[in-house]
Order: C-alpha cells, then sequence, then structure tokens
C-alpha cells in the first residue's frame, strides 16, 4: 500500500535519481540576451559577432555547462571539412608534424580526425576509418603504403603524403630533399676536418634510401669514396645502440657518424658514453629530424632539420586545393632542410705516429 503522505518525488529510495535537463543552446541564448542564430554563428566561428558578443557567449556557456553537439552538427552538414591524419606515434618528428597540423587546418576552415598507425592493425583499416569519419581528404605521414585505390578523381578521397616511403600516380607529397639535407651533414664534417665519416641508413623505411644514397654522393664528392661505410640500421634507438656495439668491437672508430635519424643518433651517443667514448672529442654524431630529443640539453645533437610547421601547411593547403579549387594535377612538394649544428659535433680526434707526427 502506497504512502498517503508520499510526495511523488523520483528521487527517493529505491528509485531512479530526477535526471538533470542538458542545457541547450537556447539556455545559452537567453543567459546572454541574444538570439540562438547568433550563439550558433559563434560556437561555428563564423563572422557576425562582436569580439564582446563572443565572450560573453563563450561565458555563459561554461556558466551553464554547455557544449556544441558537434557530431549533430556534422551530420547536418553538406561537406563535414574534416582533413583526416593517419600518422605513426613511434618518431618524434611526426609527433611534431600532427602538432602543426591543427593551427594550419584551423587558418584553412578544417577540423582534424586522427588515427593512429599501429602494430595490430592494418594501415587500410585505419584509412578505411577515417574515410568512415566522413574526412573529405586524408593527409599521411610517413605511411609504407600506397594509395592509389583512394586517390582523387571524380568520387575519390584525395591524399596527401608527407614523407611517404615510396610515392604513388595520383596523390600530392610533401617531402625534403635528402640527398640536401645529407650533404649539409657530411659537408659540415669535412670542414671541421673528418675524413671517416660513416652513416647508419634507416633500412627500408621512409626517405631512407635518398639519404643513404645522398650519403655515398657526398663522400665522393669530397673524394671520400674510400671511407665510405654504411651500416644497416632503422629509426630505432636499438639500431643505433647496435651499430655502437659494433664499431666498439673493431680496431678503429670512424671520427664521425651521420645517424638515420634522431633516435638512432640517440641509442649511438647513448652507448659510446657508457663506453667512455666521449662525444664530440673521440666521435662527433649527426642525426636526422632535428626533433625535440635532439634539442634536449643534455643530448645537445646536431641534427639535420625538417621544418616541421612547414610541411603540415603545405599538406593542409594541397588538400584544400583539391577540395575547394578542383585541382587534379599531382604535385610534388619538396622542402629544402638546413642543418642544426649542436655540441655533438666538432673536430676529429688527433693521434700520434711513432715518428711523433699528428694524424686525424
Amino acid at each position: 500500500m502506497g504512502d498517503p503522505g508520499g510526495t511523488g518525488s523520483s528521487d527517493g529510495p529505491g528509485t531512479p535519481a530526477r535526471r538533470l535537463k542538458r542545457p541547450t543552446m537556447s539556455d545559452v541564448a537567453a543567459r546572454v540576451g541574444v538570439s540562438q542564430a547568433l550563439v550558433s554563428l559563434v560556437f561555428r566561428n563564423q563572422p557576425g559577432a562582436s569580439p564582446d558578443t563572443r565572450r560573453r557567449v563563450f561565458q555563459a556557456a561554461e556558466e551553464l555547462g554547455y557544449r556544441p553537439d558537434t557530431a549533430a552538427q556534422l551530420l547536418r552538414r553538406t561537406r563535414s571539412r574534416q582533413l583526416g591524419v593517419l600518422f605513426t606515434m613511434r618518431q618524434p618528428h611526426d609527433v611534431g608534424i600532427v602538432e602543426a597540423l591543427y593551427p594550419a587546418a584551423r587558418k584553412h576552415g578544417y577540423t582534424l580526425v586522427l588515427n593512429a598507425m599501429v602494430a595490430t592493425r592494418g594501415e587500410r583499416q585505419a584509412m578505411e576509418e577515417l574515410l568512415g569519419l566522413r574526412s573529405e581528404a586524408v593527409i599521411t605521414i610517413g605511411a609504407t603504403s600506397s594509395w592509389q585505390h583512394l586517390t582523387t578523381g571524380a568520387t575519390r578521397t584525395p591524399i596527401v603524403e608527407i614523407n611517404p616511403r615510396t610515392r604513388a600516380a595520383g596523390v600530392d607529397v610533401v617531402r625534403t630533399a635528402e640527398h640536401k639535407g645529407i650533404r649539409q651533414a657530411v659537408d659540415h664534417l669535412v670542414a671541421l676536418g673528418h675524413r671517416a665519416i660513416a652513416h647508419i641508413d634507416g633500412g627500408t623505411m621512409p626517405a631512407a634510401a635518398e639519404r643513404r644514397r645522398g650519403y655515398r654522393a657526398a663522400m665522393r664528392r669530397h673524394g671520400l669514396a674510400d671511407h665510405i661505410r654504411v651500416h644497416p640500421g632503422d629509426y630505432t634507438e636499438e639500431s643505433g645502440a647496435r651499430v655502437a656495439r659494433d664499431l666498439l668491437a673493431r680496431a678503429q672508430l670512424p671520427t664521425a657518424v651521420i645517424a638515420g635519424n634522431d633516435r638512432c643518433a640517440h641509442g649511438l651517443l647513448g652507448t659510446l658514453l657508457r663506453a667512455g667514448v666521449r662525444v664530440p672529442e673521440d666521435v662527433s654524431i649527426v642525426g636526422y629530424d632535428d626533433s625535440q630529443l635532439a634539442r634536449l640539453s643534455f643530448i645537445d645533437l646536431t641534427s639535420v632539420r625538417q621544418e616541421a610547421a612547414e610541411s603540415a601547411e603545405l599538406a593542409v593547403r594541397a588538400a584544400a586545393e583539391r577540395l575547394d579549387e578542383g585541382r587534379t594535377a599531382d604535385r610534388d612538394i619538396v622542402l629544402d632542410p638546413t642543418l642544426a649544428v649542436r655540441g655533438s659535433t666538432g673536430p676529429p680526434r688527433t693521434r700520434s705516429t711513432p715518428d711523433g707526427d699528428l694524424l686525424r
């Protein structure tokens, strides 16, 4: 039998709590004293509202706990204005590009949808997920696959590849002139007096083959063909450590090593230092990418710089040209790298001959 004195409240013992009403855009409009259409313009970052009105709208939304339903907004749009980004989380330089893509996309009126390439699923699956989320174009960073089946056409998705392993017809490419970067590293070391300059290559990783060719060409240009030494590796710390252990087992160390990237250089540097080898007094080390790792004060790594922000801006611009301007011709955008010189490189060590002469 019910309690005749009950109030009918739904939040008594054993009954579900009363659900709080979710704030709406009209609540924000009422709080500010403007129309709901004006509030909608503010949240869509469209012109038509003064800076003061925008400030008051965001303040009211914060006080009420209102959050725009971006999924619903997306469904109502004819175009999503979303760019998918397919990237790895293994390389610091790639992460830097992802960070720089956000302001670049915003500048061109786009938002980003991120999807990481990981060992537990294929790149094709990751790409299909981005397309399923209404990505109008996809930017890939360091991808290993070829995307001909998704390239630009009447009903196909534009693809922009940043530093791909291989180039495919029908896609736009943003890449670094790798041979120029390696040449700058070799030129720097030769100017310091080095001749025995070795290279740890990146195996089958993106850009590794061009860096390897660039190293060989630069050494020959300086008349150092007899000193060319290419050690197999990849873009990991362990590959650098492995080559360091191999070098330590030999009778003579090279006076300088150009690593495939900064992570590889880090592994090389740490292993040599633990073995008592001084850097740069005994061995100079150059990395590639000029990532945040290279700039750490206790690493202080000379490195070939690839501009992450410039790569991001050019990739977004290429996608926008396809989507907003109707460009159909492929673009191959090549950026010139620079060398950031730090404390890991210096003049080569000297040693004495039996006659007392100094040799480098």
